[in-house]
Parts: C-alpha cells; structure tokens; sequence
C-alpha cells in the first residue's frame, strides 16, 4: 500500500492511496523535512534541510547539504531507489533541491524538484 503524504483521507474515508513514483517522492520529502534525532527509534533519519532556511544560506552550506541528503537518501531508501545525483542550489534566501533517480521496482528515471525558504512562503 502506498499512503500519501501528508496523511490523509480520500472522497470514501479510506487512507488516501498514491502510485508508486508519488509514494517515492512523498518518502523523499520526508527525508528532507526530518531533522537528524526527531525520530526517536531512528536518530540518525533524516536531512535536517527544513532547519536551513534559517540559517544564513551559502555555495558552501548547499555543497555540505548536498552530500548530507545524498547520504540520507542512499541509506533509508537504497532498496527503493538508486541516485543519480542530488543538486542543491542557493537563490536568495531559497533553496533549490534537485533529485536524480531511478525506482528500481520500475526502471523508471526520475527527477524532483523541492523547494525550501522564502519562495515557499
């Protein structure tokens, strides 16, 4: 079963239900959205990129981030999806991060696009 992210429920009050490229890119997102030590049976889950964009944003932070979610993502979900390569790029006070992947139950070539700091609010 493929749970959406965000939790929620469809038009028949089940747990709403997505396709697999979508759940892949929804476990993605939680991923980034979790910060290192907020899960409690797992400390070492996640990116800690929600917490960026209150710090000073730089080339050198976005180099260091994306080594960390390339990291993260090649250790939670490398029986789900193989990396391509992960860019995350810095405009303004924004952070721009780019997914290249493959879901190794399809084949099928991916690419993300998410979006953290002023352009989100």
């Amino acid at each position: 079963m493929n749970v959406q992210f965000p939790y929620g429920f469809d038009n028949t009050a089940h747990t709403a239900q997505t396709d697999l490229a979508g759940h892949v890119r929804d476990m993605i997102e939680q991923i980034l959205l979790t910060s290192p030590g907020e899960r409690v049976n797992r400390p070492t889950f996640g990116t800690g990129t929600a917490q960026l964009v209150f710090s000073p944003l730089s080339d050198a932070l976005a180099a260091t981030q994306q080594q960390v979610i390339k990291a993260s993502l090649q250790q939670w979900l490398s029986d789900v999806i193989r990396v391509a390569s992960v860019d995350v790029e810095v405009q303004e006070s924004t952070l721009l991060i780019t997914v290249r992947y493959m879901i190794i139950q399809t084949a099928q070539q991916q690419t993300q696009q998410f979006v953290y700091g002023s352009a989100t609010t």
